[in-house]
């Protein structure tokens, strides 16, 4: 068993999809439409074959609050300490918030924790 893939709302379709394929290499696929319904999304598909869904749709306007019941973030490995610190440095550097590290957690991982361009959390671990 495994997870075919996860969703996430956004604000902004296009910058999102973006940045995803920017700085993590995703794929996308061809943006899917429905009128009807005023839905939109990208399936951006990671080298590893994880897929993450982006959505939008007409009236999911909710504000995102700290401390939320619900996913708290997801992480991407990148296979290396190196690359971690890399990759925090130019997400850092190109304007994106660092939230925390790169640092050793209490239960051993080297991570550190930035935001998407909407405030999405991304552990980026080794």
């Amino acid at each position: 068993m495994k997870i075919e893939h996860v969703a996430i709302w956004v604000n902004d379709l296009e910058a999102m999809r973006t940045f995803y394929e920017t700085y993590f290499n995703c794929k996308s696929n061809n943006k899917y439409h429905n009128a009807e319904k005023k839905f939109e999304s990208y399936f951006l598909t990671f080298n590893s074959g994880t897929r993450l869904e982006i959505m939008r749709k007409l009236g999911i306007d909710k504000k995102k609050q700290d401390d939320m019941i619900g996913w708290a973030h997801f992480a991407i490995s990148l296979g290396s300490r190196e690359s971690v610190n890399h990759m925090t440095d130019r997400l850092k550097n190109d304007g994106y918030r660092l939230i925390n590290g790169p640092r050793v957690t209490g239960d051993g991982y080297y991570e550190s924790v930035i935001e998407d361009p909407e405030g999405n959390l991304i552990e980026l671990t080794v």
